[in-house]
């Protein structure tokens, strides 16, 4: 996928589980993309693992110092 495709990636995931709202800031979704290169498997690990620590935190917004956060201490 190309980043364009993961933000929509993302945006049909999120409605899907009930939400219209951006949870995800344009700045985590490049880290995002970054990280996984497009790999969808890579995407959703990394999604999962942040919302998990967005929600153990009590953030309703996921940003990009979360996601670095997760990627360096979770999935590295």
């Amino acid at each position: 996928m190309d980043h364009s495709q993961v933000r929509e990636y993302l945006r049909c995931h999120l409605n899907y589980a009930g939400t219209d709202r951006d949870i995800f800031t344009d700045e985590a979704i490049e880290i995002i993309y970054r990280f996984s290169g497009g790999s969808s498997r890579l995407v959703n690990k990394v999604c999962t693992s942040s919302l998990i620590y967005g929600y153990q935190n009590g953030k309703r917004i996921i940003d990009d110092h979360m996601v670095k956060i997760v990627i360096n201490g979770e999935l590295s």
